[in-house]
């Protein structure tokens, strides 16, 4: 299991970057003056990828630290500490 982990993170840390790099390419390819549509104009394209550079740039940082291991590394926590929360 952890060995998928490790390959699904080297992909994640892949489609990050291409995702946004498809969607800037989409947005110079649709973006014109000659089009009647919404995807002809700049303003939704600008949103699109303001929203979705986060998420992909989330989406490779999450696939670094699967590639690292870092989800299968265990709880160091210190003594007396355990992973539950503080009821009182």
């Amino acid at each position: 299991m952890n060995g998928l982990k490790k390959n699904l993170g080297i992909l994640w840390m892949i489609i990050g970057p291409i995702a946004i790099a498809f969607l800037i390419f989409s947005a110079f390819v649709n973006i014109n003056g000659v089009g009647k549509g919404d995807i002809n104009k700049p303003l939704p394209w600008i949103i699109i990828i303001s929203i979705f550079t986060p998420i992909a740039i989330g989406l490779t940082i999450f696939g670094w630290y699967c590639w690292k291991g870092e989800y299968s590394a265990h709880l160091n926590l210190p003594e007396g500490r355990t992973s539950q929360p503080h009821k009182g």
